[in-house]
């Protein structure tokens, strides 16, 4: 089947009640005095006063009276809806994706790839200057027609139904997808997932993705003789840190480890999955804008399917080579940022490297204009 479909998010009434009523009835999980846990235990890395146990009432209780009171899914929906969005089946498997076509005909087509608890919606905001830059001040030479899917297993691709949805097999379905769409050359840029996914598609297809941008590179200490030589005092602060937030990130070893385990109270509690998803979107969002990606895992029922990409990416046959596509690292603030010497490891031909003292992980939403810059400057240097 390679039929393409329109799509519109329709949450039925019923679901929104649902969501109310649960809502009304949380039982807020105990917790410690904060005089006891801020500052009092050292974790080798940075986290908030009182965040030392893990994600506190102080953050979560707010955000919950917000989803219960004041939160208007259905002017979410309506903002959502003003972009194109379509589904098709790949691999077995429904995608659900935003295309936007550009009104410039020269336009580089453009696929974004998003992180994991956010969503497509990561890159929403990007779409307008992206596709028409002539409309916002911009050179049109910068235009792109932008697909922006959600992964498999994640909001209304909806979840996955058998095992074995790696990274490389999700990178295969986003090249045909790209292929379905008519484009046979085109850029990809990925942040968190994305810049796992991202890569892959590189790889599997290195005449047709013409260029690879990333937020991350993830390249890591193999073990090898001699690896560590050579690397700057920085670089080394840099892995130590990447170590110590792993052996404390508790998404990453529970959902690489026993997603199915956690599933069965996230896809119960709203509360749940709203301290489980806030705990990496922070204070990088809004409060509409963390909302609108819970609510999304929420109505989709995907918390079980989107945790299974940690087990799949993690257990999985693990990909080889060098990627050898033209590659451009955007590293912001606060993020991970890996020795260049184990990213030109792994990707041959690094062609862009700028690394930026504000942002973040979420860079889309804490400053796109940063980003945009840098994706543009990219792509404009490959033509």
């Amino acid at each position: 089947m390679s039929e393409i479909h329109s799509f519109r998010i329709e949450i039925p009434q019923a679901d929104l009640d649902d969501l109310q009523s649960r809502l009304d009835r949380t039982r807020l999980a105990d917790e410690l005095p904060a005089d006891q846990v801020a500052g009092k235990v050292q974790l080798g890395i940075p986290v908030p006063p009182g965040w030392e146990y893990g994600v506190p009432l102080s953050y979560v209780r707010p955000l919950l009276d917000h989803w219960r009171d004041g939160f208007d899914w259905r002017a979410q929906e309506a903002r959502l809806n003003a972009f194109p969005q379509f589904t098709t089946e790949i691999d077995g498997q429904n995608i659900h994706f935003v295309h936007v076509r550009s009104p410039e005909p020269d336009a580089t087509p453009l696929l974004l790839g998003h992180g994991w608890p956010s969503s497509f919606v990561e890159y929403l905001g990007l779409v307008g200057e992206l596709t028409d830059p002539r409309a916002h001040g911009g050179d049109p030479a910068d235009a792109h027609h932008v697909v922006i899917p959600s992964y498999p297993g994640y909001a209304f691709s909806g979840p996955t139904h058998d095992i074995g949805w790696t990274p490389t097999r999700m990178a295969a379905a986003f090249n045909e997808l790209m292929i379905r769409l008519g484009y046979d050359r085109f850029g990809v840029h990925g942040n968190d997932g994305g810049a796992i996914v991202g890569p892959e598609m590189a790889r599997l297809a290195p005449d047709r993705v013409r260029g690879l941008h990333l937020n991350q590179i993830f390249a890591f200490p193999r073990g090898e003789p001699g690896e560590m030589d050579g690397l700057s005092e920085q670089d080394v602060q840099f892995i130590q840190f990447g170590q110590k937030f792993l052996e404390h990130a508790i998404h990453d070893h529970s959902q690489r480890a026993q997603p199915q385990t956690l599933a069965h109270a996230l896809a119960d509690s709203p509360y749940g999955q709203l301290a489980w998803s806030g705990q990496l979107l922070g204070d990088a969002l809004t409060p509409d804008e963390l909302l609108t990606n819970v609510s999304i895992y929420w109505f989709t029922n995907t918390a079980a399917s989107s945790a299974r990409f940690y087990f799949e990416n993690h257990h999985g046959e693990q990909p080889t080579g060098q990627i050898t596509v033209p590659t451009g690292l955007a590293s912001f603030g606060y993020d991970f940022k890996p020795p260049r010497k184990f990213a030109e490891r792994d990707h041959a031909d690094i062609v862009q490297w700028n690394e930026y003292d504000r942002g973040g992980h979420w860079a889309a939403y804490q400053v796109p204009e940063l980003l945009l810059a840098d994706i543009r400057g990219f792509f404009r240097g490959l033509k």
